[in-house]
Order: structure tokens, then C-alpha cells, then sequence
């Protein structure tokens, strides 16, 4: 049974609801489907899976694009109600002949409702009956088929029963049956025993030459004995190989060009004294400005030089178009409504273009299918193509899912945070490799510069020379650093490092951490604890721009193993995203679609080199234009 069935506008207005259906849902499904479904570009899914205390429901929806209308049904998912895709289309059908913009109240729609339930409904059960009987006389012959197929089998092991019966009566005495084993020694040392049985003469021939043919035990006896003389002869030739000392250690000579110099030998590392303490020199903080703090300025030369490429292509001839003129008239007149195979051109050659900018396969299809969701039905304008009008709502679409839903602004947090006597914490995860410590130092060297005191937290107790790493960057910019050395608990050291920055008067504590796979359960659970344990304000996960499909992989299982393995019911997911490599990729940028998409959470920093000044926040504009040039 529907729970409820709504039918409301794109600008949120409700125009019609069933009044028999009233119950009263738990939670909030309808909002949560607006909010993280269809303003998501998420309306090409089939379903949406609400669960709340108490009870889990399944949305279902369509549109009518043309009239801006969206229609939401809803039930309990225990129940699999397959009459619901049928009905929403029915009650579109009907609805939109009697929609007008100008009316808010639409009370005669009940009955309409009721008769095109019950119509769903009875198709339902009608379809069931014959899917079943359609089974039921399948499953009859397949029965059928068993008992004829078991039947022809007995008469064929009768048959053979009383021909092999006759056989032994005549040739009873003549015949005799042998067993032999033929034992074969292997160079592992095995010996594996080979049963054959031979008949005698007389009658039985035939049954000998067939078994024979399954197994010849003379040409594997020869066999043998051929590899065992070769294996004879290698032995002999390697006894004759003449020996190494092996006293004698064989290094390597550097080489000498042209009796040039020697090169000293280059070592950089922090001089040290007798004890062992490291004996060194504050080095300057001032790197100059970050690109933080710096406007990116966007050249409209590229949107011109696509606009005159896209024209180009669209002018070329097209042999699948119906003509000139009616081609012309379409275009001056506008299409009445657009179709599903009148997009589907137009948004492959768009899917193919998001996949070589490095966007996940998955992703890629999904926007396609959001996209086509939301423009089929609608009426394209005079002078318009099919290829301009998919790409603008690309755009668009690439926009709202682009966009901080929140504030990023990690200042002013910082300044709240320091209103309310805390330190305002960050911790730093991600996969081994991706840059977690460096990008530490990078927002390090940016709060400096806008007069916070930072102070750096090793949790890094796993990886070898991780603690060495962070002290290095805190000896740069002259940071402070809290660190417990290795094999100690992460949790623990970062606690014991936002209580010290607390009593030191620090504004923001940096938290360092191990790179973990995202398979790795016990290094998981690990930071789920430290999560859970110091509560911190923000949770940064660094990611490499190179990665495409994996994009995906890592940033879903991350939020899913930080799910499963939380103590509380509210589970801290991944607050924001940092990218890390950004100036190697050319124009592959869509790894940060990939994960915005794929985690809903932003995208707050970009680090595009080695320096200290090297990051950068991301510009949606400069993206979206990379994604669709």
C-alpha cells in the first residue's frame, strides 16, 4: 500500500496530495530527496532508499519537464509495490491535461486518482497471474523433459547391461583382467600409481582398443624415460660449469670521465653532534605570498574559440538528418518536445568527453542520465540545438553540484573556535602517497600569514621517518610540534596535543595521520577512534588529482568504514576535500568531480606544486569550462 503520493513544482509548491493516503511519514523523506537526490543531479536513479527510526520507505519519481511538475510516490520497502512505475506515469498523463499555473487547488483530482490506482493495481495482479502460470507450464515441461531424459538413460544402461552381460558369457573364459601399476618417479621425489586394466583375447577387443585410446601406458613409459636422460645430460653439463669463490665479494667501480675530479659526496641531512641531538639553524617563514589569497583570472579567448568549434561541427552534413529545409524549419520554429533518442547522441559524445577528462565512468553516466531526466519532455526554443541545450544544462548542473552547500571559510571558524577558548582542529587522512604531510605544511604556512598560530600534532606513529617529515616542515616555518615518537596510539598523542595547544594559547591544530588503504580494517578502525575520540572540527581528506575510477572507491569506502566502525550513532564522515597534485594533470581535472560527487562534500583546498605557497582554492568556473571544452 502507498504511503503517500505528492505532486509538487520545481520552486517547491505542493499542488496536489491524497488525502486517503494521509499517513504520517517518520522523518523527513521528501525533504531528504530534494536535498541530497535531485539537487544532487541524482534524479537519473531508479529509487531512493529513505531510512528513519522505525521505518525505511522507497521514493519513486518522475517529471514532467515541459510543465516544471515533479511527482513522488512513496512506500514501505518491505512491501515491493511494482504497480508504482505504472501509476506515476498514469497519473502524470492525467494530471498534466488538467494543469493549469494559475491554479493552486486541484480537489477533483481524488477520484481521478482512485480509479487510475485501482487500473494500476488490477494491471499488477493480471501481469503476476500470467508471469506465474507462465512459469508454472515452463516448470511442467522442464519435468517433463527430466523424466524422458532419466527414461532414454535407463534403457541406454539396460541395453548396455545385457550387452556387456552377453559378452562375459561368452568370452567368460577366455578373457582375464589384469591390474598393473606403473610407478613413476618424479623429480620432487612423488611416485604416483597408474591403475590400467588389459583384456584378455577374444570378444573384448574392441573394449581394449578403447581403453587403450584413453590411456597408453608405453608411450608415457618412453616418455619418461626421454626426459629423464635429458634431465641426465643437464646435470652432467652444470657439473661441468666451472665455480665461483664465493669468498670473493664483487663491487662495483664508480666510473671516471675523462679523469675529471671526484665529486663529495652530497649529503644534506641536519648535521648532528656527539649525542646525537640535532644541531641547527631556525630557517626564515617568510616564502612568500600563497596563492590562497590570490584571484585567478579566467580568459574568455578559450569560450569563443569552443563556441566557433561547435558551430563548425553542427554545420558539417549529417547523413542521418531528414533534409535542408525541414532541418531549418525545426530550428526557426523549435522542436515541440524533446525525446529520449533525440538526446541520446548528444549526451554520449558528452559522457565520452566527461571520461577523457578523467571523470569515473560511473559518475559520467550518471550526470548523462540526471541531464536526461530533466530535459526529456521539454520544448526547445527557436533557434536552438539539441547539443547547445544538453551542454547548458550540463553546466548547470556541473555548478550546483560544484558549489559548497556550506561555508568553507576556515578563518572565520577559526575565529569562532577562538572566542569559545579551544583550539580549532583539523586532521588529515588519506591513502599512503597523496601528500598528506606536505599540504599539512601548505595550510600551516597560510594560517601564518594571516597572523594564526598553528601548532603541528605527529599522529603519523606507523610509517617510518613520518615524524622526522613533520619536524622538518615545523623547523621551516617555525612552528611548534607535539610529537610521542612512533608505536604509540594516534588517538591518545592527538588528545594529548589539542590539551597542550589549549594551555599554550595555539589557534589550530594540525593533525597529521598514517596513509591507509581503504581496505585496511585495522589501521581504519584506528582513525575511526581518533575521530571519535578528539571530536575534531573539521576532517580533511587528501586525495591525488591523478586518480579516476578509484576517486570513487576510496572516498566511498572511507565515509563507509568510518560509518560502520563509529561508536556512536552519529558517525563522523569527511567534512571536506583537499587535492593534491593539481599542476600535473593538464586538463584532467575530473577526479574532483569524481569526488564531490561521489561524498557531497567540498573541495577546499588544491595543492599545485612543491612550495610552501603552492595552494590554491578551487575555481568552479575554470573546472566546469575544462570539463565541457
Amino acid at each position: 500500500m502507498l504511503e503517500q503520493l505528492l505532486i509538487f513544482t520545481r520552486g517547491g509548491l505542493i499542488l496536489w496530495t491524497c488525502k486517503e493516503l494521509g499517513n504520517a511519514l517518520k522523518g523527513s523523506p521528501i525533504d531528504t530527496l530534494i536535498r541530497s537526490c535531485l539537487l544532487e543531479e541524482r534524479s537519473g536513479d531508479l529509487s531512493y532508499n529513505y531510512d528513519a527510526p522505525g521505518a525505511a520507505y522507497t521514493l519513486k519519481w518522475t517529471f514532467n519537464n515541459d510543465l516544471g511538475l515533479i511527482f513522488v510516490a512513496v512506500y514501505q520497502r518491505i512491501l515491493h509495490l511494482f504497480y508504482v512505475d505504472d501509476l506515476l506515469a498514469t497519473v502524470k498523463r492525467e494530471f498534466s491535461q488538467v494543469y493549469d499555473p494559475k491554479r493552486m487547488e486541484y480537489y477533483d483530482f481524488d477520484d481521478v486518482f482512485r480509479q487510475l490506482q485501482k487500473e494500476a493495481e488490477a494491471r499488477a495482479e493480471e501481469l503476476k497471474k500470467s508471469s506465474k502460470l507462465q512459469f508454472g507450464g515452463n516448470r511442467q515441461t522442464n519435468i517433463q523433459s527430466k523424466k524422458q531424459g532419466q527414461a532414454v538413460i535407463g534403457r541406454r544402461s539396460d541395453g548396455g547391461n545385457q550387452k556387456s552381460n552377453g559378452s562375459d558369457k561368452d568370452g567368460g573364459d577366455k578373457d582375464s583382467i589384469v591390474s598393473r601399476k606403473l610407478l613413476n618417479g618424479n623429480s620432487n621425489g612423488h611416485q604416483n600409481g597408474i591403475e590400467t586394466y588389459a583384456t584378455g583375447d577374444g570378444k573384448g577387443k574392441e573394449n581394449r582398443e578403447s581403453e587403450a585410446g584413453a590411456f597408453d601406458v608405453n608411450k608415457l613409459q618412453k616418455k619418461l624415460r626421454s626426459k629423464g636422460g635429458k634431465k641426465t645430460d643437464t646435470t652432467t653439463i652444470t657439473n661441468k660449469a666451472p665455480k665461483v669463490d664465493s669468498n670473493k665479494k664483487i663491487t662495483k667501480k664508480n666510473r671516471v670521465w675523462d679523469d675529471a675530479p671526484t665529486q663529495p659526496k652530497l649529503d644534506f641531512t641536519d648535521p648532528t653532534d656527539e649525542r646525537g641531538d640535532d644541531n641547527y639553524e631556525v630557517v626564515a617563514t617568510d616564502h612568500g605570498k600563497s596563492m590562497m589569497d590570490k584571484e585567478e583570472i579566467i580568459s574568455s579567448d578559450d569560450e569563443s574559440e569552443d563556441e566557433d568549434e561547435e558551430v563548425g561541427q553542427d554545420n558539417k552534413p549529417n547523413p542521418k538528418k531528414t533534409g535542408w529545409f525541414s532541418s531549418m524549419f525545426q530550428s526557426i520554429t523549435g522542436k515541440a518536445n524533446l525525446e529520449k533518442a533525440d538526446l541520446e547522441p548528444a549526451l554520449k559524445a558528452l559522457k565520452d568527453r566527461l571520461m577523457t577528462k578523467n571523470v569515473a565512468e560511473e559518475i559520467a553516466e550518471k550526470l548523462c542520465e540526471s541531464v536526461a531526466a530533466s530535459l526529456e519532455g521539454k520544448k526547445m526554443g527557436s533557434f536552438t540545438r539539441i547539443s547547445s541545450t544538453v551542454k547548458t544544462a550540463m553546466e548547470e548542473a556541473l555548478v550546483r553540484i560544484l558549489t559548497p552547500k556550506r561555508s568553507i571559510d576556515i578563518l572565520r571558524d577559526v575565529h569562532a573556535a577562538k572566542e569559545q577558548g579551544k583550539p580549532y582542529v583539523v586532521v588529515f587522512v588519506g591513502v599512503n602517497g597523496v601528500g598528506k604531510s606536505t599540504n599539512l605544511a601548505k595550510v600551516a604556512y597560510w594560517l601564518q600569514q594571516h597572523k594564526v598560530s598553528v601548532m603541528m600534532a605527529a599522529c603519523d606513529t606507523f610509517r617510518s621517518g613520518a615524524v622526522e617529515q613533520l619536524r622538518t616542515h615545523a623547523r621551516r616555518l617555525n612552528i611548534p610540534i607535539f610529537e610521542k615518537g612512533y608505536e604509540k596510539d594516534p588517538a591518545v598523542v592527538a588528545k594529548e596535543a589539542i590539551q597542550e595547544a589549549a594551555r599554550n594559547g595555539s589557534d589550530v591544530v594540525l593533525v597529521d595521520t598514517a596513509g591507509r588503504m581503504q581496505d585496511n580494517e585495522p589501521l581504519m578502525r584506528a582513525l575511526s577512534k581518533l575521530i571519535y575520540l578528539n571530536n575534531p572540527d573539521l576532517v580533511l581528506f587528501v586525495g591525488e588529482a591523478l586518480v579516476g575510477n578509484d576517486a570513487v572507491d576510496q572516498l566511498s569506502k572511507f565515509n563507509q568504514k568510518l560509518a560502520d566502525l563509529a561508536t556512536s550513532p552519529n558517525a563522523r564522515l569527511i567534512d571536506g576535500i583537499l587535492l593534491t597534485k593539481f599542476d600535473t594533470i593538464d586538463d584532467k581535472v575530473g577526479a574532483a568531480l569524481s569526488m564531490v560527487y561521489i561524498s557531497g562534500a567540498p573541495v577546499m583546498f588544491v595543492g599545485c606544486g612543491q612550495s610552501y605557497t603552492d595552494l590554491k582554492k578551487l575555481n568552479v568556473k575554470s573546472i566546469i569550462k575544462t570539463l565541457l571544452m
